[in-house]
């Protein structure tokens, strides 16, 4: 079994920039309708992916704030990286009392991205 998360943007083009520039994601995947609006779109990092698309009134799928954790081996690295292209971080670099460097950031939309060295799973 995988998981992929799935979050809904108001803006998913300003999401997928963010995703792609501050935190390393590869857009894998990007359909749009017909007005050239983004309609899914489907980022990867490392073995994970998350999926996006709009946020609409009434839509059953919509979600609210999330917080999304993603490995990462060089997270000092990642971190810099993060800041040059402007994501608001919310943790700075902190070492956990179980073993992992951590740092947080948020998106546009206010949904928390923690990136760092645990592993869960011991994967």
């Amino acid at each position: 079994m995988s998981i992929h998360p799935t979050l809904r943007y108001r803006d998913p083009d300003a999401a997928i920039a963010l995703l792609r520039d501050a935190f390393g994601f590869t857009v894998a995947a990007e359909h749009r309708g017909g007005s050239g609006s983004v309609e899914h779109a489907e980022l990867t990092h490392g073995g994970g992916a998350v999926l996006l698309g709009p946020r609409r009134e009434g839509d059953a799928f919509a979600t609210g704030r999330a917080v999304i954790y993603v490995v990462v081996d060089d997270v000092d690295g990642h971190h810099d990286r993060a800041v040059a292209a402007g994501a608001t971080v919310t943790m700075g670099l902190t070492d956990q009392p179980y073993g992992s460097r951590e740092y947080a950031a948020v998106d546009g939309e206010d949904n928390v991205w923690s990136f760092g060295t645990y592993r869960p799973g011991g994967s």
